[in-house]
Formats: C-alpha cells, structure tokens, sequence
C-alpha cells in the first residue's frame, strides 16, 4: 500500500456517495496548486492524465 492509498480512502470514506462535476474537480485543483505550489507538476500530469483516458493509445 502507497502512503497515497490512505487520503484515497479518506476521499472515498468522506465523500464516495457524492457527485461532482469535471469543473467542480479542476477548481479543487487549480485551489490546491494555487495553496500548495510545490505541487504543481504533479497535479498537472493527474489532470493531464485524467483527460486523455478516453484517447486511443495507436493515434
């Protein structure tokens, strides 16, 4: 188990049962990287990451 795995839990635990919108999440980002700068880089490649999901690998 990451050390991660335990604020994902946290995350499901807390707030599983609710809905929220795409824009929702990248306002929580934009807010979280504007508070916590250091992690710029890294919510950039989960957002990054999280958008292209749906992109065929062989393009």
């Amino acid at each position: 188990m990451y050390f991660t795995d335990r604020g994902i839990e946290e995350l499901q635990t807390r707030r599983g049962d609710e809905t929220v919108s795409i824009a929702w999440l990248a306002d929580r980002l934009q807010t979280f990287v504007d508070l916590n700068p250091e992690f710029e880089t890294p919510v950039e490649r989960l957002a990054t990451w999280l958008a292209r999901l749906d992109d065929d690998p062989h393009d």
